[in-house]
């Protein structure tokens, strides 16, 4: 169980603090992260020892992730990150005290796509936004010319939410791409 820990704690602080916390910078979201990582590993590793059925773990698992998840607003990159610490703390609970090698390599292919998958090299020209507009455009060409303008950016994708004619006020899901030179803001 012991290789198994430090797989597991090598493992999550490489997610939370080498990956998610350095590209996020959301220290609520990196706590969650390692504890909730953590507290499924001694959950697994308990579940193991004591001869309890492994459906009983994962429904535990299931009902707290859930809760956790419906708390509070987070993206779907967030979830990601939740998910993937989540299959860290199962796989070294599971396989780290018995197989450290086939636990030792999922680990790094786990690390490594969510590396890749959230490298701002990827897609990282590519933004979502939900916009409040204090105006109402009839016509669709005049909103997309509006937001471009506002954003500064090419608006690939655009879809109406909210229209309030009493506030006179629209609210827009809108995917973007920003220009070269604005890149780093992430």
């Amino acid at each position: 169980m012991a290789v198994g820990l430090v797989m597991d704690l090598v493992a999550i602080v490489t997610l939370a603090y080498g990956l998610y916390y350095r590209r996020h910078h959301r220290r609520d979201l990196l706590f969650a992260y390692v504890a909730l990582n953590v507290g499924i590993f001694a959950v697994v590793s308990l579940l193991l020892v004591q001869r309890v059925d492994i459906a009983v773990g994962f429904g535990l698992f299931g009902v707290l992730s859930i809760i956790r998840l419906r708390s509070d607003e987070i993206t779907q990159q967030e979830i990601a990150y939740y998910f993937v610490a989540i299959a860290l703390g199962l796989v070294n609970g599971i396989a780290g005290a018995t197989w450290p090698l086939t636990a030792l390599l999922l680990d790094v292919v786990l690390l490594a796509v969510m590396y890749v998958a959230d490298h701002r090299r990827l897609l990282g020209r590519t933004r979502q936004q939900i916009i409040t507009l204090d105006v109402v455009h009839a016509d669709p060409d005049l909103l997309r010319v509006d937001l471009e303008a506002r954003l500064r950016a090419k608006v690939l994708h655009l879809v109406v939410t909210q229209i309030d004619y009493v506030r006179d006020v629209t609210v827009v899901d809108v995917r973007y791409v920003v220009p070269h030179a604005r890149v780093g803001t992430r």
